[in-house]
């Protein structure tokens, strides 16, 4: 399944360190485009071009304070999932409550990294999250099954599951999808793959791929979703690699 996508990653590293500028753009296209598209899969109206006005300092008119917000904060979060990269350290659950304090950060500071005292249900789907009080449980559950059989996982695979088991909990009132995409891309980044870009378009396949995942425990069509994506971002640094 991963034969094609291990040998762009092999030709990738092998051509490392590649050139800086290139680097440079690479990164700026692609968290453009993880901002643009997480925010607008949960409802944001921003374009991808006024996503980019909003990251370079200039507000919308028309759009809402929340819609703003949104996007600052993700591009903070997205500078402490580098940090955490940079540094190798291990994830834990302090680390995740971070990140999604930096997700709703002058949204909903009640809520912001603190797991949720209320039920609460996924619009369309027929997976139910768990009742509050299962909360601790579930997550402590996840990061022993992350730092350990997931260890021998495909990256891919391992962050594809992340993502699927961490929103099927759902441990916050707001901002599940968001800080569950951060946490895949922060896995994948670790394993020196560049981040994967959920686009809006595929939003329905994205969405009933996890609800399988949660009411079957079936995770494949979901991790092949999470592979094809992973491919489309290694091609675009290949093309670099290529063009050198």
């Amino acid at each position: 399944m991963f034969a094609t996508i291990d040998e762009k990653k092999r030709r990738l590293d092998a051509a490392r360190p590649l050139p800086e500028y290139t680097v440079q753009s690479l990164r700026e296209k692609l968290f453009l485009e993880w901002t643009y598209n997480s925010n607008a899969i949960e409802g944001n109206t921003l374009t991808l071009n006024e996503t980019k006005v909003v990251l370079e300092g200039i507000t919308v008119g028309g759009k809402t304070m929340r819609e703003h917000l949104e996007v600052i904060n993700h591009r903070d979060a997205i500078s402490y999932v580098e940090e955490i990269v940079h540094k190798a350290d291990a994830m834990s659950e302090w680390q995740i409550k971070n990140l999604h304090r930096l997700v709703l950060k002058g949204i909903n500071d009640e809520y912001a990294g603190v797991y949720r005292n209320q039920q609460v249900f996924i619009s369309g789907a027929q997976h139910i999250p768990p009742e509050p009080f299962k909360i601790q449980e579930q997550m402590e559950q996840l990061l022993t099954w992350y730092h350990g059989a997931a260890q021998s996982l495909h990256p891919i695979t391992r962050a594809a599951m992340l993502h699927a088991i961490f929103v099927g909990i759902h441990p916050f009132i707001d901002g599940n999808g968001r800080t569950s995409r951060l946490l895949m891309n922060l896995e994948l980044m670790k394993a020196g793959y560049p981040p994967v870009i959920i686009r809006v378009e595929s939003r329905l396949t994205y969405y009933n791929a996890l609800d399988e995942a949660h009411t079957t425990e079936d995770y494949q069509d979901f991790i092949d979703l999470v592979a094809g994506e992973a491919e489309s971002t290694l091609n675009l640094y290949v093309k670099a690699v290529n063009c050198r």
